[in-house]
């Protein structure tokens, strides 16, 4: 036999083992989530709050409680999450966000939100309209109206 087309079903061998582990790694992955889904909805409140301040930042810096530190992973100790700085009555702590909802959570209004421990599931704006999230520009549309802007800017002189 050739020594290619031993290398060649060699690879493909691997190649097929690799995607059967993957297809199983997040079969349970979606398990797992699927539970983690379950206890957050159970143990869910809705809680009236004003949100002072929105940021994404290290985990270490966002003040929350030792307990929630010594609990999470070291790899992700160091990645930045959705935080969000609210008064509950009379108490001001950070809690965490779902990333789904971050961007369009309201700062400086008071809000109904539902909170599952110290993550932030759902928010809705209690007075007023509830703001849209800012549609960010792509690379090439923020290029595009840069152009335009000096094109005329050029012309008015």
């Amino acid at each position: 036999m050739n020594t290619g087309l031993i290398v060649l079903i060699v690879l493909a061998v691997v190649l097929v083992a690799a995607i059967v582990a993957l297809i199983i790694l997040g079969k349970r992955a979606q398990k797992k989530q699927a539970e983690q889904q379950v206890q957050l909805d159970a143990m869910k409140q809705t809680v009236t709050m004003l949100i002072i301040d929105k940021k994404r930042m290290k985990l270490k810096d966002a003040g929350l409680p030792q307990a929630v530190m010594d609990q999470t992973p070291k790899l992700l100790r160091g990645s930045k999450l959705p935080i969000l700085k609210v008064r509950v009555g009379n108490r001001v702590m950070s809690l965490i966000c779902d990333e789904k909802i971050f961007d369009s959570v309201p700062t400086k209004k008071e809000v109904k939100a539902s909170v599952s421990g110290i993550y932030v599931t759902e928010v809705k704006g209690l007075h007023g309209k509830a703001q849209a999230p800012e549609q960010k520009k792509s690379f090439f549309k923020n290029l595009v109206a840069k152009a335009q802007e000096k094109a005329g800017a050029k012309m008015v002189k």
